[in-house]
């Protein structure tokens, strides 16, 4: 996909790494990227990815903006409080490039719109605040063969992590799924939400920014990614752990005893 002159000038810092160049700042034009929410972590992923000329940009929230959520949800200004998140994302997106597409989806994902959604995009970043919604987008991505990054937020801690699980490694071995790093969800009550625990609002922008690095080298393909990796992100010491987690024959997807993929994939059609 050809560049013009203004975009040539626009990516010209990206244009000259050798790991990306004009060939990969193509692959991100052409490239299209869900986001799922614009909250935490999806506002500074969606601005890194609309600034790095990623053509379609795709925004799910059903959620507006309120006062509170200004403290660390950067893609939304004052002004905005009240409306639609995707409104204000679509936005904030085009005023800083007019070369990105913003499509967006007022909606709450759930089983019966998670597969048209998710089907017509390249690579997936869950920025989902609930268990429910993080399993129901790392399956629909497995059974649609889609690429994703997902991250969580904590008070003073992120999780960061890839997921290929339609793909193999080097070694011919299937990758992990998100239910092989979390076969289920922790107890109903253990897990404060964001309005009882609070959080540092930098923490998002750490996360969220480490976030748009995964999407940005699944489309291009530069350095080693986080598949079969957790990155653990605690910010109140500033120390950042790597564990690793493999693929489990247990899982309800890819393991011994799931579902052939006909079955599988009946449901997501």
């Amino acid at each position: 996909m050809a560049l013009s002159p203004e975009e040539l000038e626009r990516y010209a810092r990206h244009i000259v790494l050798r790991e990306v160049g004009g060939q990969g700042q193509a692959k991100l034009k052409a490239a299209r990227v869900l986001a799922i929410g614009a909250g935490g972590i999806g506002s500074p992923a969606l601005l890194y990815l609309a600034a790095a000329g990623v053509g379609t940009l795709g925004v799910v929230d059903d959620d507006k903006v309120s006062l509170s959520n200004l403290q660390r949800q950067v893609l939304h200004g004052t002004s905005h409080v009240g409306r639609p998140k995707t409104e204000s994302a679509s936005l904030a997106i085009s005023r800083l490039n007019p070369h990105v597409t913003v499509e967006v989806h007022p909606l709450r994902l759930d089983a019966g719109n998670a597969s048209r959604v998710i089907k017509n995009y390249d690579v997936v970043l869950d920025g989902s605040d609930n268990f429910a919604t993080r399993y129901l987008v790392s399956d629909t991505c497995y059974h649609h063969k889609k690429p994703l990054v997902t991250a969580a937020l904590g008070t003073f801690d992120a999780t960061l992590t890839t997921i290929r699980a339609h793909e193999t490694d080097k070694d011919g071995k299937p990758n992990p799924t998100y239910r092989c790093l979390f076969p289920e969800p922790p107890p109903a009550g253990t897990v404060p939400a964001c309005e009882e625990a609070g959080i540092l609002g930098a923490i998002a922008g750490v996360a969220g920014t480490l976030a748009a690095v995964e999407v940005l080298r699944a489309i291009i393909g530069f350095g080693e990614s986080l598949v079969g990796k957790l990155l653990m992100m605690d910010l109140r010491n500033m120390r950042f752990e790597t564990l690793r987690y493999e693929w489990s024959p247990e899982n309800p997807l890819s393991g011994t005893d799931a579902p052939a993929p006909a079955t599988r994939l009946s449901a997501f059609k």
